[in-house]
């Protein structure tokens, strides 16, 4: 400790210890828990032979082609599988000194909780990587049926947000024409029911897809995938981006000129048909704010358009403050 003390000192001459074996620092204690894990790693005993021994035995039975990416100490290892519609999925997997008695930790990129069964024990059938990567298989296949769905979505549609959606990600929102967009919801382990809807634009356009989704609601059928079903209750077909960028379809705000501020894009539409002029929700907030003829109710700010002095109503909600 006196070693480490001392270099401690050096740095940060201004340390107060806060008790009589100096081991706690006010103000500096993540300092100090950095330089005693550096330390633990450095001396830190490496795994038995028996650990990569039985890792290196492991890895060629599931095929090495199946290696994606190990680090110098096998301590974090990726492995990839493909579905039956050809997507490739991975699993990294970070192992402990002790496996295969103790379980590897492993993240995937999932829209549902992968739990891996393991039994801590050596040479179980059941710790070891062939297990979990069964185990992983077995996921990937029961979730191939809510994939399909989101990448036809993602493939015939103009998706909005997210940008890059990760294969966790289970939302969309789908641009339907001149600043007005659908945002659903698909459930992972019901992929192909009607998902959650809400729609976002000018009242004028927005109000009667509401009123055809809730009167052609019982056209939904579970065998037809979830976008064709989308058509047949909105009655509408989805633009395609191409088709989009060529018309004067713009989704820029009309205060900041952007499309994305702070991971978020405009949601807040002009209700005046002769202008549709889309706005960041919070950039719109402050244009009303800033107004003299503005009034706010509670968290609704009415005002005027900033492009067609039109009537506009905001309704602030807390994420966006």
């Amino acid at each position: 400790m006196a070693v480490t003390e001392a270099s401690l000192l050096r740095q940060c001459p201004l340390l107060l210890p806060q008790n009589r074996s100096k081991t706690v620092y006010e103000g500096f204690i993540s300092a100090q828990e950095v330089a005693l894990k550096n330390r633990q790693e450095l001396y830190a005993l490496p795994p038995p032979p028996q650990f990569y021994s039985s890792l290196i035995e492991e890895i060629g039975t599931l095929g090495w082609d199946k290696l994606v990416y190990a680090d110098t100490c096998f301590s974090t290892i990726k492995l990839k599988a493909e579905d039956a519609s050809g997507r490739e999925h991975l699993i990294t997997l970070k192992l402990k000194a002790k496996y295969p008695a103790e379980s590897p930790d492993y993240f995937v990129d999932f829209p549902v909780p992968f739990c891996a069964s393991w039994t801590p024990q050596v040479n179980s059938p059941q710790s070891s990587l062939i297990s979990i990567y069964s185990q992983f298989l077995a996921a990937i296949e029961s979730l191939k049926a809510f994939w399909d769905v989101m990448d036809e979505i993602d493939e015939k549609t103009w998706v909005l947000e997210p940008e890059k959606p990760p294969r966790s990600a289970t939302a969309r929102r789908i641009a339907l024409g001149n600043n007005v967009s659908i945002n659903i919801e698909v459930d992972p382990r019901h992929p192909t029911m009607l998902p959650e809807c809400f729609f976002l634009g000018a009242d004028h356009v927005v109000k009667p897809l509401g009123i055809k989704l809730s009167r052609n609601i019982h056209l939904w059928d579970p065998e037809n995938s979830v976008l064709q079903n989308l058509k047949d209750v909105l009655e509408i077909d989805f633009p395609a981006r191409a088709i989009l960028e060529k018309s004067d379809f713009t989704m820029d705000c009309g205060i900041c000129y952007a499309y994305q501020l702070d991971g978020t894009i405009p949601d807040q539409v002009c209700d005046n048909s002769q202008c549709g002029q889309p706005f960041h929700q919070i950039c719109l907030y402050e244009w009303l704010r800033g107004l003299l003829t503005s009034r706010q109710s509670f968290n609704i700010i009415f005002g005027e358009c900033p492009y067609c002095s039109k009537p506009i109503t905001l309704k602030m909600s807390g994420r966006k403050h």
